[in-house]
């Protein structure tokens, strides 16, 4: 069972839609005792960075969060969540999680695409990333794959924990973490086959960390 974790922010049900068509069980829960009871956590969300700080220390979440990857079980984040697991955003001006050392930074119209035409913010629409490092999230999955991108701020965390990047205006970070701890500036629920195989693949992490334990 995965847990999506419900702080309020959008997104939610799309991912447990994803989840769903892949016969995955998951629920969306802000419970202490059923995230504790699950294999795995995926960390969602569409919204502002202060909005969804404040509500997840109103909800309890953020310390719930902090016992649940301390004690090893995997996390997923998404967009948002991928921005709010470092240490800052100026979104907002907010302090955030702290999971991943960096902060967060925000696309700027001097950036150009490739032809010198300006970049449209927000980032919306579909590309390829390149992967900086292994990553079981990955496997299986084609380099070529596109994902699919709604966003006008993007993590920067440290080097060490760029697993792959994406050209939008400037070369930026499209997923980070270390092993048990990821999460991606896209979607993949919104993301197609390749979408749906990196939910696959977190879901058999989850399992077999399980298993092992």
């Amino acid at each position: 069972m995965l847990a999506i974790l419900d702080y309020k922010a959008g997104n939610l049900t799309s991912v447990k839609r994803a989840l769903d068509y892949l016969s995955i069980p998951c629920t969306i829960t802000a419970d202490a005792n059923t995230i504790a009871g699950c294999q795995g956590l995926i960390f969602p969300g569409v919204g502002a960075a202060g909005s969804a700080m404040a509500n997840l220390h109103q909800s309890g979440l953020h310390d719930v969060m902090a016992r649940e990857i301390a004690a090893g079980k995997p996390l997923l984040g998404i967009c948002l969540g991928c921005q709010i697991l470092l240490e800052y955003s100026p979104e907002n001006d907010t302090k955030t999680l702290g999971l991943i050392p960096g902060s967060c930074d925000v696309f700027t119209p001097d950036l150009t695409e490739e032809d010198g035409a300006p970049i449209n913010i927000p980032h919306m629409g579909w590309n390829t990333v390149s992967l900086k490092q292994e990553c079981p999230l990955f496997s299986g999955i084609s380099p070529e794959s596109e994902f699919y991108f709604v966003h006008s701020y993007y993590p920067s965390p440290a080097p060490e924990y760029v697993i792959a990047t994406t050209y939008y205006g400037k070369e930026f970070c499209s997923v980070h973490g270390r092993d048990g701890l990821w999460s991606a500036q896209f979607h993949p629920e919104k993301s197609g086959r390749p979408g749906l195989k990196m939910l696959s693949n977190f879901y058999e992490y989850c399992r077999e960390t399980a298993n092992a334990q």
